[in-house]
Formats: C-alpha cells, sequence, structure tokens
C-alpha cells in the first residue's frame, strides 16, 4: 500500500532557511577573507595617534603604571572615568607590553572587532541564519563601525562585543534553540556556566551588553514560536546581573560622568521624541551611510511640534505590522528589529549619558545593536538576490572602501576636529576641543580664536572659558585668563581644574596665599587631581612651608608613582630639610622615569657633594651637561669641584663657560679670577 506523503510539522515562520547551497569551503577561509578585508579597510588606524578621551583612558591614566592601580581598576569604582574594569585591565596589560605607542592599541582594537564578526558569523550559522557571512561582512567593514575601532576609548565596544557573542554561542551549546525540547543531549552544564562567565565578562567591558538574556529569549521566541519558563529560569541570573551593573553605571554616569543638571532636563515625553528620532537615525545611517561624523548637530526637542511624534508613532507602527505580518513573512524580522531597538535602550535617552550634552546619537552607540539590521538585510538579500557571490563580494568591498575613508579622521585630534566642524560647524564641544588641541601644540593664537567661537555659539560653557584662560595665560595676558577662570567657576563652582588654573594665575603673580586657596579647593572637589597635589606641594614649597609641601607631594607619588617631577621636587623639598640620603633616593626615581631631565641630575649632582662624594657629583653634573649644554649652574657647579680639587684647568673652562652662559654670575668670576692666578703662578 502506498503511503501518503508526511505534512510537515514545521510551523510558519519557525526559522529562515539555510543559507543557499554553493560551493564548500574550507570552514577557515571565510574567516580569513573576513580578516584581510578588515585590516585593509582599517589600514590607515595603523599610523593613528590618540584622541580625545584617550588622555582619560590611557596617555594620562594613573592606574595603568603600577600593580596598586590595576587594583584599584577593580576594587574602585571611582578610580577611572567609567567602572569597565576589562577595559582598563587591557590596557594596563598594553601599557605594560608597549608603553604609550598608539599602534599597539589600535591593532588590539581591529584584532578585536575581526573576532567580533568572526563571532557574530558563527553565531547565525549556529541559528541557520541566511546570508550568515555576508552580515558578518557587513558587520565587519562597515563604516558607522569605524568609530568603535578607530578609537582606542571605544575599545569598550570591541571588548564587550566579542564577550557577547562568545556567551551566546556558548549558550547555544547548553540549550538549542532549534530543538523542540530546548537542551538536548549536549546539555553540558559547564557550557552554561562558560557562558554566564563570559555575559559577565561582557558586562564588565560594557554595560550595554545587558540586552543579552532578552536577546537569547527572543532567539528562541524565533526558532520554536513560543518562551515557556523552562526558557527563562535559566537567564534570571543573567537578568539579575545585567540589571544590577547597568544600575551601577547609570549612577556612576549622573554622579562621577557628570550626566545631570539642566542640560539633562527632559520631560518623558522628550525622552520619547528624542528615543523615537534617534532609532530612525540609527536605521537610515546603517542603511545609507553618509555624512557620518564624530559629533552630530543636537536636535530641538519640542514636544508641541506634531511632526516631531512622527518618529516615535513610525517606530511603533513597524513592530506592530512586523507582528501582523509574523505567519507570512515569519518572526526573523521581527526579531532582528526588536534586538536593534532593545540593545539601543540604554543610548535612546530614557537614562542620561554624558554625551547628550552635545548630541543626542553617536556611531559608536549602535556598534553591538546594528548586528540585528545588518543579519536582518543580509537574510533578504540572499532571500531576493539568488545566487549572492556577486553581492556577496560587492557589498562589503564598497563598505570597505568608507569605512577606509571615515577612519582617516581619527588619525589624530586635529584632523578629527577640523573634520567634525566642516560637517557641523555649529558644534561648540568641536571648537573647545580644537581651541585645547592647539594650546598643547603651541599654537595659541589659534587657540584663542577657537575657544571666542567656542563661547559665541555656547556663552555658558565653563570649559571653553577655562580653555580661553588657559590659552590667555600662555600668551602672558593673565589678568584676561584670571577674568575666565573665574567665569568658569561662576558656570560650574565644582571645575577642579579651572580651580587648579586659576591658581597657577596667581602663583604667577606673587598671590601664594590666595593660588593656595584654589589649589586646596581643587582638591575638596578632586580629591584624587595629581596636578593640584603637585601644584600645592610647589606653592607650600616656595613660602618655605617645607613639611606640608612634602605631604603634598608624597600624594601625588601615591597618585602617580611615575611622576618624574614630583619626584625631583620631593628631593629638593628633602634637600632643604638636610635629608640628603632621602633626597638622593627621590632623585634617582626622577631619574628612572625621565632619563632625558638634565634638572634632576644636577640636584643628584647637588646632593652628592653634600655628601662629600665629589666624583659621584662630577659625573651627575657632567650627564646635566649632556642634555643640556647650556646649563650656566651645572657648568658653574663642576667648576667649583674642580676648583676644589686642584684641576685648575678644567675648572677654567668650566667657570668661562658659565660666564659666556651668564656674564653676571659674580661667583663664578671670582673663583675663576682665583683659578687664573693659581694657574700664572704655576707656570
Amino acid at each position: 500500500m502506498r503511503q501518503s506523503p508526511k505534512k510537515s510539522k514545521r510551523k510558519p515562520g519557525m526559522g529562515l532557511k539555510p543559507e543557499v547551497a554553493g560551493p564548500r569551503f574550507p570552514a577557515w577561509l571565510p574567516a580569513l577573507l573576513l580578516m584581510l578585508m578588515t585590516i585593509l579597510a582599517y589600514q590607515p588606524v595603523w599610523h593613528a595617534g590618540f584622541i580625545w578621551d584617550d588622555d582619560v583612558y590611557v596617555t594620562g591614566n594613573p592606574m595603568l603604571h603600577s600593580i596598586r592601580g590595576l587594583a584599584q581598576i577593580w576594587c574602585d569604582p571611582t578610580a577611572t572615568a567609567q567602572y569597565y574594569p576589562l577595559v582598563h585591565t587591557s590596557f594596563w596589560m598594553e601599557y605594560h607590553l608597549w608603553g604609550l605607542n598608539p599602534l599597539g592599541y589600535h591593532v588590539v582594537n581591529v584584532l578585536l572587532h575581526i573576532l567580533a564578526a568572526i563571532l557574530l558569523w558563527r553565531v547565525l550559522v549556529r541559528l541557520q541564519a541566511p546570508g550568515a557571512w555576508l552580515a558578518a561582512g557587513i558587520f565587519a567593514l562597515h563604516p558607522v563601525a569605524a568609530e568603535s575601532v578607530a578609537w582606542v576609548t571605544e575599545r569598550k565596544n570591541v571588548l564587550s562585543t566579542v564577550f557577547y557573542f562568545a556567551a551566546a554561542l556558548a549558550y547555544w551549546r547548553w540549550n538549542n534553540p532549534l530543538a523542540e525540547g530546548g537542551t538536548t543531549g549536549r546539555n553540558i552544564w559547564r557550557w552554561y556556566f562558560f557562558a554566564f562567565v563570559m555575559f559577565l565578562f561582557a558586562l564588565l567591558s560594557k554595560t550595554v551588553t545587558c540586552s543579552l538574556p532578552a536577546a537569547l529569549l527572543l532567539v528562541i521566541w524565533w526558532k520554536r514560536g513560543r518562551v515557556a519558563m523552562r526558557d527563562i529560569r535559566p537567564l534570571l541570573p543573567f537578568f539579575g546581573m545585567g540589571a544590577g551593573l547597568g544600575l551601577v553605571t547609570a549612577w556612576l554616569e549622573r554622579t562621577q560622568v557628570g550626566a545631570q543638571g539642566p542640560e539633562w532636563a527632559f520631560s518623558f515625553s522628550d525622552r520619547w521624541l528624542i528615543a523615537g528620532r534617534a532609532l530612525w537615525f540609527y536605521a537610515g545611517k546603517l542603511c545609507w551611510p553618509t555624512d557620518l561624523m564624530f559629533i552630530y548637530p543636537r536636535w530641538q526637542i519640542n514636544a508641541g511640534e506634531w511632526w516631531q511624534w512622527i518618529f516615535p508613532a513610525a517606530a511603533l507602527m513597524v513592530v506592530v505590522a512586523l507582528w501582523c505580518l509574523r505567519g507570512r513573512i515569519g518572526r526573523g524580522p521581527l526579531v532582528a528589529v526588536l534586538f536593534f531597538g532593545g540593545t539601543l535602550f540604554p543610548a535612546l535617552g530614557f537614562t542620561n549619558v554624558y554625551p547628550m550634552r552635545y548630541s543626542f546619537v553617536a556611531d559608536h552607540f549602535q556598534y553591538l545593536a546594528s548586528a540585528g539590521l545588518m543579519a536582518l538585510a543580509a537574510a533578504a538579500l540572499v532571500k531576493i538576490l539568488r545566487p549572492i557571490s556577486f553581492m556577496a563580494i560587492l557589498l562589503p568591498t564598497g563598505l570597505a572602501i568608507l569605512t577606509w575613508k571615515q577612519s582617516h579622521i581619527y588619525s589624530d585630534q586635529t584632523t578629527l576636529w577640523q573634520d567634525t566642524l566642516a560637517k557641523n560647524p555649529t558644534c561648540w564641544m568641536a571648537h573647545v576641543n580644537l581651541g585645547s588641541t592647539l594650546i598643547h601644540q603651541g599654537q595659541t593664537d589659534r587657540a584663542i580664536g577657537q575657544c571666542q567661537q567656542a563661547i559665541n555659539l555656547k556663552p555658558d560653557d565653563a570649559e571653553a572659558h577655562n580653555n580661553l584662560g588657559i590659552a590667555l595665560f600662555t600668551e602672558g595676558r593673565t589678568d584676561e585668563a584670571i577674568s575666565e577662570y573665574q567665569e568658569s567657576l561662576r558656570l560650574k563652582p565644582e571645575n577642579a581644574e579651572a580651580h587648579n588654573n586659576f591658581g597657577n594665575a596667581l602663583l604667577n603673580q606673587g598671590r601664594i596665599n590666595e593660588a593656595i586657596a584654589q589649589y586646596q579647593e581643587a582638591i575638596h572637589v578632586k580629591p584624587n587631581s595629581v596636578e593640584a597635589h603637585y601644584d600645592l606641594g610647589t606653592a607650600l614649597l616656595n613660602q618655605g612651608r617645607t613639611d606640608e609641601a612634602i605631604v603634598q607631594f608624597q600624594e601625588t607619588l601615591r597618585l602617580e608613582p611615575d611622576d618624574a617631577e614630583a619626584h625631583n621636587n620631593l628631593g629638593l623639598t628633602f634637600l632643604d630639610k638636610g635629608q640628603t640620603d632621602e633626597a638622593v633616593n627621590e632623585f634617582l626615581s626622577a631619574i628612572h622615569w625621565k632619563p632625558e631631565d638634565a634638572e634632576a641630575y644636577y640636584n643628584l649632582g647637588i646632593a652628592r657633594a653634600k655628601q662629600a662624594q665629589m666624583d659621584a657629583a662630577i659625573d651627575q653634573f657632567e650627564k646635566a651637561i649632556q642634555l643640556k649644554p647650556d646649563y650656566a649652574s651645572a657648568h658653574y657647579n663642576l667648576g667649583v669641584i674642580f676648583f676644589k680639587q686642584g684641576r685648575i684647568n678644567e675648572a677654567i673652562n668650566e667657570l668661562q663657560q658659565t660666564l659666556r652662559l651668564n656674564p653676571e654670575d659674580a661667583n663664578a668670576q671670582r673663583i675663576l679670577t682665583q683659578a687664573l692666578k693659581l694657574k700664572n703662578r704655576t707656570n
């Protein structure tokens, strides 16, 4: 008897079809191709330096310098700009491997991005999503990712995403979403624990990854059509951990980073308008990646303008439409859209984040979330355009060219801010930061112009007034600088940097007591301010308050043990107190951390002379002169020692060098006269 064919038990929308069969390649070949294309696309970053915020995370981060700093990274949530200890640990390791060479940091970022793309590919293959490699290629090569990859500070994104996708893969090894019964014979608990650890690592790199357990449930619903309690229970620890660390990040964003005040005072309806518009903005940049910039214009939000409500309403309509069409087109599109919106949620404006001060959107905010729409686009292209070989090469290649072009803007600070202002001329923040960059480059005239433009655009920006004060002070216009520091502090009294700069200007005018008061206020506002402790110690030393100065220099070195100038000044303080042995140790430390510091060698020479170690003193003075040939004081002291040792010709030579550099030095003239008389008698 002929049996009738069995009907498929597969329900509509159970899952998308696997990729179209084609030529078989070794498993490593697609990964190698992805890696090579990404390396070529990001070739400009091999020559890039550090940019904005990289000083906070790397170049000026004292936590990277010692084992004690590594402990603080993990144990003190306020020790770093944000409590992402794995990110700072990776920087700590790199600092001890290649110091502050930017190439190493950029290479690691690119490699992590490649690994994230490969893991995304394997996740989609495991879920039998069509166009898995194409989706990974789009993710790896799309120019919206350039900000996260080319910017060292955004190690947060690339590192957390690697752990995110690794956690997802491990979880699917434990609980197969393609199996009707959930877990299968491969139900090995070690994969569950590994997934949890990877998720914890992701959270400790960036807490936007807290979306993972919700994303896992979305995939289960996509593949099985329902979510049972047995699917939810194993994820409860994931939800708890994600919520806990997410709340910590939100608290630090307000209290540590400073995301609170009038610039974040939005009503609930305002936040809906921001979120709706941001969703369409990000989706638009994924579909048509033009006019990408570091800082986008900040929208004017007005709940009274009806057209602004179109954005959130349209976003909601898309979700409703995909829900209604799930029986015809499957659940995949709805899952992709919900993943996109859900992962973006922390950056949509419902909670305060610092960048909302100058823009509601940024390319790096959608780095992880973009994977959802990219996977959907790749699946759609596979279904519409068969065979896909042409599209699979053409689309990633085109994106790679755009990424290569976009990566150039992250080469250095000047290029970054000039590009931003070319695309967003009213960006006051770019004017402020370009002004700061120009100050460090010694171009104070141009810096003053940039700071003034920033103030014209945003008169109440305390940082712009502070930077203008720095530029004016550098130009020697101290009174004008003081006015700017006072205005900065009027606008933001808790600005530790402005207090410290104000103190420097007062010290320059000889108003030491007032300067000390400003340094103390800076320390009150920011107890871990290395600059304030150092400058306060210097001011106290100038007043002869030696014991108090020692305390401040020691605190400076507690915060930043490799501060050569602090070691040098602490040595001078000990020398002033007659504690020569302690002074020698500090000068040696200063030379250890800064071998090219002629002053430290000179001071060590003075200390050795006080210890009656004349040969050692001569050696230090000669090293100081090698580093700084016109060091008059070193020539003088070397001449004096030679004179006392009876080395008259050498003494005459050094004293003549002293007078050539400083003709008014009466002591050098007196001793030179004596040396010449002795030489004449000998002859």
